[in-house]
C-alpha cells in the first residue's frame, strides 16, 4: 500500500473492512485505531496521512507541509540526550490535591495510565555531546501540562539541584497553564519556581528554556520566560491568556500569526526558532559558550577543540545571519557598500548566533547581537546594522537604532557579564532614530540607561566605529574600556547638516561643518577620544574587507590578552577613569 497516496475515504474503507473481520472472528476484539496507527498517522496541521515510519525519522515533523507534531516526553529525551545518560529525579514526588477537589485523583489516574507517566513534567541529570546538564520536559498529554504543586515542585527541586551541582538548566516548556483542580496553590508554584531560576541566575549558571506548542498562562508568566537563551519552535502558540479570552474581552479580531512563535520572535520575545534538526547541537553551543568563565580569564585561545567538534557538528559557520577630506570620509561611510559590522564578523569570529529582542516590545532589527567565538574564546557581539539594498535599509531603519534596539543590547551586555563574557561592539549608525513612536517607547531613557550599564560592566569591553558614528545613538553601544575607529570612519556631536543648521542656520554649510567639528580619525585620536586607528588599506569594501578583519581579529586577542588577571572591580574602574578624563 502506498501510504502517500492513501485518502481519508479510503482509510474508512479499510476502517470497514477490517470491522467486518472483526464480526466474522466471533467478537474477537481488534483495536481498529490502533491497527490503522500502526502504518499511518495524520498531520494535525495539513490533515494529511502520513507514513508513520517517516514522520518518526523527520523528528515528528510532517513531510508534505513542515507542520510540528507534539512530541512526548520520552521522544523529547531521545531527541536531545546522549543515548542512556538520562538519570530521572524526583519522580517520587506524586500526589498532591490541596482543595480536596472532587475527581481530581480519579483525572490525574486517567492521564497516568494514557501517558504512562506519573506527572506532566520529567526532570533529571543527562549529557548532550557528554556535557552534564540538568532538563525538564513537560507535557501536554497529561491534564494539558498544567502546572499543579507536584509539578512547581519538581522544577524547582530540579533548578535548586542544578544549582547545588553547577549545572546549566534546559527546560522544555508545554502547557496549559495552571491547574485549576489546585486552585490558588497552583498559582504560588510561579513564585516558587521564579525564585529558583532566580537563585540558579544569581550563581552565575545558565538557564535556557524551548518554548514548544502550547506554552500559555501561568507557565509563561513565569519560569518559562525567564531563560538567559529562550528559544521556540516553528509556529508553537505562546501567550498568557487564550485568545479566545482575549477576543471577547477587546472584541476584535486577532491579527494573522498573534501568539505563535514568529510572532513573539518579532515583537522581541524569544531570541530564535530552532528546528529541531538543529536542536541538539544549538544546545551543545549554549552550554560551551555559556560556562561561568573564571574571573581574569579573557583570551582563552588555545580552547580550540571546542571548534573541531562544531565543524564536525555544523559542517561549516553559522550564520542565520589616501589623502581625503572630513566630508569626503563623510560621504564614504555612508556609501551602502561600505562593509557592515556582520561582514567583519564572518571574517573574525569561528562561529555566531544571533539573540533577538528586548523581551518587551520588539525585536529591533537596527542592531544586531548574539554570541560568537574568537579563536574557541566566546565573546558577546553587538553591532548597527544599516543595510545594502533598498528592502534591508528599510527593514533596518537605515541602521536608526528604536528604544528597543538599546534595550536589547543592554540585555545581551548584562548577560555577558553574567558569564564573564567580553563584549565587542561595532558602531556604524548615523544616530538614534528620532520619531513620535521613538519618544513614545522612552528614547532618551534607554540611551542613558545602555551608556551607564556599559560604564559598569565588569567584564573587558571594546568598541569599533567601522563607519558612521553619530551623536548618542552611537556613544549608547560606545562606552568602552577601548574605542577603535577605522581609518576612514568618523564620530560626530551629530551630523555636520545637523551642526550647520544649529549654529549656523545653514544646512548648506555642512562641508564647512564637517571640518570644524574635527570628526575623523586623525582628530579623534589626537584629542584622545580612541585609542587605535585601524588601516583600510585604501577604502574598506569587499575585496579589503577580509584583510581588514584580520587586522581587527590580531588586535582583538592582544586587547583581550591584556586583561588576564584583572578583576571585574578592576576593568570597570578603568572604564570609569578613561571617561572621567574628559
Amino acid at each position: 500500500m502506498d501510504i502517500n497516496n492513501f485518502s481519508l475515504m479510503d482509510l474508512f474503507k479499510k476502517k470497514a473492512v477490517v470491522e467486518n473481520t472483526v464480526k466474522k472472528n466471533k467478537g474477537v476484539r481488534i483495536d481498529v485505531d490502533d491497527y490503522i496507527k500502526e502504518d499511518a498517522v495524520k498531520c494535525p496541521n495539513c490533515e494529511k496521512l502520513l507514513d508513520k515510519k517517516e514522520v518518526i525519522r523527520k523528528k515528528y515533523i510532517c513531510y508534505e507541509c513542515g507542520g510540528y507534531f507534539r512530541v512526548s516526553t520520552n521522544n523529547r529525551i531521545r531527541m536531545v540526550a546522549d543515548q542512556g545518560s538520562f538519570e530521572r529525579w524526583f519522580d517520587d514526588i506524586t500526589d498532591a490535591n490541596p482543595l480536596r477537589f472532587d475527581g481530581y485523583e480519579e483525572k490525574i489516574n486517567v492521564a497516568r495510565e494514557k501517558t504512562k507517566l506519573s506527572e506532566a513534567v520529567t526532570v533529571g541529570k543527562c549529557t548532550i555531546y557528554g556535557e552534564e546538564v540538568v532538563i525538564g520536559v513537560c507535557d501536554s498529554r497529561f491534564l494539558m501540562g498544567s502546572m499543579g504543586s507536584v509539578v512547581g515542585e519538581r522544577i524547582t527541586g530540579a533548578i535548586e539541584r542544578a544549582t547545588e551541582l553547577k549545572l546549566p538548566v534546559f527546560m522544555f516548556c508545554c502547557s496549559g497553564g495552571a491547574r485549576m483542580q489546585e486552585g490558588i496553590v497552583s498559582l504560588m508554584q510561579m513564585a516558587k519556581t521564579s525564585a529558583a531560576v532566580r537563585k540558579h541566575s544569581d550563581a552565575g549558571l545558565f538557564y535556557c528554556t524551548i518554548l514548544t506548542d502550547p506554552t500559555t498562562g501561568g507557565v509563561t508568566a513565569s519560569f518559562a520566560s525567564l531563560g538567559d537563551v529562550i528559544l521556540a519552535e516553528p509556529n508553537a502558540l505562546i501567550g498568557f491568556a487564550g485568545q479566545r479570552v482575549i477576543q471577547k474581552t477587546i472584541g476584535q479580531e486577532l491579527p494573522k500569526g498573534f501568539q505563535r512563535a514568529e510572532f513573539l520572535l518579532d515583537h522581541g520575545f524569544v531570541d530564535g526558532i530552532v528546528e529541531r534538526k538543529d536542536l541538539r547541537k544549538l544546545l551543545y553551543f549554549l552550554i560551551i559558550t555559556h560556562r561561568p568563565n573564571r574571573e581574569g580569564q579573557y583570551s582563552n585561545f588555545d580552547k580550540v577543540e571546542h571548534l573541531d567538534f562544531i565543524d564536525k557538528l555544523f559542517g561549516n559557520k553559522m550564520w542565520q545571519n589616501s589623502a581625503k577630506t572630513a566630508w569626503d570620509k563623510i560621504k564614504e561611510v555612508r556609501k551602502s557598500t561600505r562593509p557592515s559590522g556582520r561582514d567583519y564578523m564572518e571574517h573574525i569570529f569561528d562561529y555566531f548566533i544571533e539573540a533577538h529582542g528586548d523581551r518587551y516590545y520588539s525585536d529591533d532589527k537596527a542592531i544586531l547581537g548574539g554570541i560568537g567565538l574568537l579563536d574557541g574564546q566566546p565573546v558577546t557581539v553587538i553591532t548597527d546594522m544599516r543595510g545594502q539594498t533598498m528592502e534591508e535599509c528599510a527593514m533596518r531603519n537605515f541602521g536608526m537604532p528604536m528604544p528597543e534596539g538599546y534595550r536589547k543590547a543592554i540585555r545581551l551586555m548584562k548577560q555577558a557579564e553574567k558569564f564573564n563574557r567580553p563584549i565587542v561592539s561595532f558602531v556604524n549608525t548615523a544616530g538614534a532614530y528620532c520619531g513620535i513612536e521613538a519618544e513614545e517607547r522612552g528614547q532618551g531613557e534607554a540611551i542613558a540607561r545602555s551608556i551607564m550599564e556599559m560604564s559598569a560592566l565588569k567584564v573587558p569591553v571594546v568598541c569599533i566605529f567601522i563607519g558612521e558614528g553619530g551623536s548618542g545613538g552611537a556613544l549608547a553601544t560606545g562606552v568602552g574600556n577601548e574605542v577603535w575607529i577605522l581609518e576612514n570612519a568618523t564620530y560626530s556631536i551629530l551630523s555636520p547638516e545637523g551642526f550647520a543648521t544649529i549654529l549656523w542656520k545653514d544646512a548648506s554649510r555642512a562641508v564647512e561643518a564637517s571640518e570644524v567639528m574635527q570628526i575623523t580619525a586623525t582628530h579623534l585620536k589626537r584629542l584622545g577620544i580612541v585609542e587605535k586607528v585601524i588601516p583600510e588599506y585604501g577604502i574598506a569594501s569587499a575585496e579589503n574587507c577580509a584583510d581588514i578583519a584580520d587586522y581587527i581579529k590580531t588586535e582583538l586577542k592582544k586587547f583581550l590578552k591584556s586583561y588576564d588577571g584583572k578583576t571585574g572591580e578592576e576593568i570597570a574602574k578603568e572604564r570609569y577613569e578613561r571617561f572621567r578624563k574628559y
